[in-house]
């Protein structure tokens, strides 16, 4: 949906309630609007309904956040994704969070989520025709925190 000037609409805009004391919003609200953006990232990756019809879920591993300017109540908020990387259980994404009308960078979130088979709740391969999607538009970027194994 696009507003009369052709703009897409932000993903959020910060809510009274999502501030804190200090009058910026509070650091779990910036975690909310990522989730909100992986939710946009799914359905390109092929990970919607038609995923979980397979019994398939993902869940978030680990996250990474840097903050990087003040966002405060009332803003227009929106992100823009990126696949980092990936093998046969894990995906590694990045969030960047931007003033949806003046484009700065607000804050980054790495993500590593694992594909999981939700009745055995157990980690689970990717089907190959997800890791074809993620192999089609993974970046190839440098994760800044995040990996898609521990280093030891």
């Amino acid at each position: 949906m696009r507003d009369d000037a052709g703009q897409a609409p932000p993903l959020a805009i910060v809510r009274p309630d999502w501030v804190d004391h200090y009058g910026h919003m509070n650091m779990a609200f910036y975690l909310a609007v990522f989730d909100m953006a992986t939710d946009q990232l799914w359905p390109e990756l092929g990970l919607g309904p038609a995923f979980r019809a397979q019994g398939l879920g993902t869940f978030a591993a680990e996250t990474w956040v840097n903050y990087v300017r003040e966002v405060r109540e009332g803003m227009p908020l929106n992100c823009t994704n990126e696949v980092l990387g990936f093998d046969g259980k894990r995906l590694l994404a990045l969030h960047r969070m931007h003033h949806a009308t003046e484009g700065w960078l607000a804050a980054e979130n790495e993500v590593l989520y694992l594909c999981v088979d939700l009745e055995a709740r157990k980690v689970a391969a990717w089907p190959q025709a997800i890791l074809d999607r993620f192999a089609a538009l993974a970046t190839g970027n440098p994760p800044r925190r995040l990996a898609l194994r521990r280093r030891e």
